[in-house]
């Protein structure tokens, strides 16, 4: 993983640091030759460049809501609910308290949590905060906004214990970008080695993170902690004849 800090006089790498939080769904089409046809040798031809992930068609991306208790107005197009779970695709969204608008809108959609709000996402992803906004276009969600004080997320590596965290005043997860914003008050983690900033950039595809600071503000900060060492075996000394 690369890292870009910006801060004027500050330009510094690092590798290895956050795993990825989400990760997009690649969707692969294909279509088969008429089985009348016969096979011909196909021609040669260049390598191109990869095409980028896909996102799930909006179409098949069913939106399942369970709650203790729903209060709807179809006029206005709203409802409140306690106790809800809501889940689309990979991600699983939990609080105390929801409120939704625009329900029966293919195009947009808002929803308000209040409450213990909980995110889960595919490859081991949460985010965590006190108040949350899911953001709903063409019936798929394309941003989770967190705020909390702190809001946190965490992320555990595949086939590894090692546990990626961060917290800031806002969190905001933007689906069509793949990117993971944290700003004001902003705080990251992989366990060996820790930043502070104003704001924090991380690309979920690229594993680019880039941290930046507003003109006079607080610069950002690194703490690289040095591996463990391990403690030399004692020698257990050996008995008199």
């Amino acid at each position: 993983m690369a890292l870009t800090l910006r801060n004027r006089s500050l330009a510094t790498a690092l590798q290895g640091g956050c795993a990825s939080l989400l990760l997009a769904a690649v969707s692969i089409a294909g279509a088969a030759a008429p089985a009348s046809a016969p096979a011909a040798a196909a021609a040669p031809t260049a390598p191109g460049p990869l095409a980028p992930a896909r996102k799930p068609d909006a179409a098949s991306a069913d939106i399942k809501i369970t709650a203790d208790g729903i209060e709807g107005n179809y006029k206005n197009q709203t409802a409140d609910y306690k106790n809800v779970v809501i889940r689309q695709n990979d991600i699983t969204v939990r609080a105390d308290r929801a409120h939704g608008v625009g329900l029966t809108s293919r195009e947009k959609s808002d929803w308000t949590l209040e409450g213990n709000v909980h995110v889960q996402s595919e490859e081991g992803g949460s985010l965590r905060s006190d108040q949350a906004v899911i953001e709903l276009r063409n019936n798929l969600v394309t941003r989770v906004t967190v705020r909390g004080m702190p809001a946190e997320f965490e992320q555990k590596r595949a086939n590894s214990d090692q546990v990626e965290r961060g917290h800031a005043d806002e969190i905001v997860y933007d689906v069509s970008d793949g990117t993971v914003r944290l700003s004001n008050n902003a705080w990251l983690s992989d366990g060996r080695s820790e930043m502070t900033s104003e704001l924090f950039v991380y690309n979920i595809r690229s594993q680019q993170v880039e941290g930046s600071t507003p003109a006079g503000g607080k610069r950002v900060e690194m703490t690289i902690s040095p591996a463990s060492k391990t403690e030399p075996k004692k020698t257990e000394p050996k008995p008199n004849p």
